[in-house]
């Protein structure tokens, strides 16, 4: 499976993004998927990530209420859309797949995409 990430950029402080995950190659659709981040000089933690139908969401406290995941398996697309974005939220976001669970740590997860930088301006 080989997953691409978009939508990154420049917001100020209070605005919103949505970024994109297209995967190819592969059943994403049976895949669990996840939003990690990772700010510089930290490590890569774990955003948001939904079971393969969707109906199992999980969110990091940081953003909840704020972020909201969601997937479109017809168009293997997985989705993180980020409201009243924080200085805090600046870093690179990787989208992720898991063949056998939606787990909470990076090591549980197969497949990576190359990251798109969201930087948030106060």
């Amino acid at each position: 499976v080989q997953l691409q990430a978009s939508g990154g950029g420049l917001v100020q402080a209070g605005g919103s993004l949505r970024l994109s995950c297209a995967a190819s190659g592969g059943t994403f659709s049976s895949y669990g998927a996840g939003w990690f981040r990772q700010a510089p000089g930290k490590e890569r933690v774990l955003v948001a990530a939904t079971s393969w139908g969707g109906g199992r969401i999980y969110y990091a406290d940081s953003v909840k209420g704020r972020f909201t995941i969601s997937r479109d398996n017809a168009k293997n697309m997985v989705y993180l859309q980020m409201n009243s974005l924080k200085p805090e939220d600046t870093a690179v976001y990787y989208c992720a797949a898991e063949t056998t669970g939606w787990g909470r740590q990076a090591s549980e997860y197969n497949y990576w995409g190359q990251g798109t930088l969201v930087t948030v301006s106060s």
